[in-house]
């Protein structure tokens, strides 16, 4: 199978575990397994000596089901029979065009997002359509010209909520708008969520889960709860049809997830609410500290995001964004995604759910690139 290669992951492979302010981070600020039990009022002693005693066998090949409740709680409508668990959103992703997508089949993704949401049906043979977000309308999706792409042959709408990586969110008038056009033909809405309840209001988040029959909901431990060690996540739907296959699929390329991981990610999801609140105080914080940098620096320009961890950051130098982000991490230190990444040029992916001091001065460093770079184009 011939496959694009993928960009932001080969990137980051490259540069991350190098970088001295890491601002292309998604995740929110990870936390140990101190730190977890701690902000969930955890015994860990307790832990410890019961887990100790398990056989380290398969586990619950569907799952533990202290996992699949904590997940299930994070949706108003499902069950513990409509999720998945899955090596993190990455696998569920690949796991759901893997089990319901066929060669000619035609699927919609909107760009800029998450590579795989266009890169895998596409090596699947899939004949895919791009709806193209745009600055001017916040990168939402433009039902009307959504509505024009979708044909009687249509199997599934791909997006990203809230949207990596320009951190836009789609209202509950946009779901139900893209839900109904979906009805129609009777196609699937796979709506990657990993930074779901990530918002910059107290308001609830919807999930296409809950919103739509044929709505497939992915997301993770990684981003929201901090803990991307873990490598877990889940597929959630209430299709029934579509999680039979989904489990038929798993039994030739996962067989189960870890038994400490799905314990782990059962005590963080039994306390949600704690991580949540620690969590969407670091991003609310923090675009803070974003938005006045940006509003600050003459040179570049962004669509402020709505939730999430991502901004889409324009520049106005005349670099390509590949050269502008190579050259500023040897030269400062920072690290940022290309836009070339996300199929885009002249900006930067910033992530600004990171340690506020590493914000900071990750965002100076960027500072005095611009700066750098400011005087060599005047010479």
């Amino acid at each position: 199978m011939k496959i694009q290669p993928f960009k932001v992951e080969e990137w980051m492979n490259t540069y991350e575990t190098q970088a001295r302010y890491n601002i292309a981070e998604t995740c929110v600020d990870s936390v140990s397994l101190e730190e977890l039990f701690q902000l969930t009022n955890t015994n860990e002693t307790l832990f410890w000596q019961n887990f100790r005693k398990k056989r380290l066998t398969y586990g619950d090949i569907e799952g533990a089901l202290e996992f699949r409740q904590g997940v299930y709680n994070l949706y108003h409508t499902l069950k513990a029979e409509n999720v998945v668990p899955t090596h993190g959103a990455a696998g569920a992703n690949h796991h759901v065009f893997y089990s319901l997508i066929e060669p000619g089949d035609e699927v919609i993704s909107i760009m800029p997002t998450y590579q795989q949401l266009y890169s895998i049906p596409e090596s699947l043979g899939a004949k895919v359509k791009i709806l193209n977000l745009a600055a001017d309308n916040g990168y939402h999706v433009e039902l009307p010209a959504l509505k024009k792409l979708v044909t009687e042959h249509t199997r599934m709408i791909c997006i990203n909520n809230p949207n990596n990586p320009t951190g836009a969110l789609l209202t509950m008038e946009e779901l139900t708008g893209i839900v109904e056009i979906a009805r129609k033909v009777d196609a699937w809405v796979l709506c990657d969520e990993v930074y779901r309840h990530l918002t910059q209001t107290d308001d609830w988040c919807p999930s296409i889960a809950d919103l739509y029959e044929k709505g497939i909901s992915v997301s993770s431990m990684s981003k929201v709860f901090s803990l991307a060690g873990l490598r877990l996540g889940w597929i959630a739907t209430r299709d029934m049809n579509a999680i039979r296959s989904f489990l038929s699929h798993r039994d030739y390329n996962l067989v189960s997830c870890g038994m400490f991981d799905e314990a782990i990610a059962g005590i963080a999801l039994s306390s949600a609410e704690n991580i949540l609140k620690r969590n969407c105080q670091i991003v609310r914080t923090n675009l803070a500290i974003l938005d006045q940098w940006v509003n600050a620096q003459p040179h570049v320009s962004y669509v402020k995001p709505e939730a999430g961890t991502t901004a889409l950051v324009y520049y106005d130098l005349d670099i390509p964004s590949r050269t502008f982000c190579e050259e500023m991490f040897h030269r400062t230190g920072a690290f940022v995604t290309p836009g070339e990444c996300f199929e885009l040029e002249h900006c930067m992916r910033i992530g600004y759910a990171c340690d506020a001091d590493t914000l900071r001065a990750g965002l100076a460093a960027v500072d005095d690139y611009i700066m750098l770079k400011e005087k060599e184009i005047k010479v």
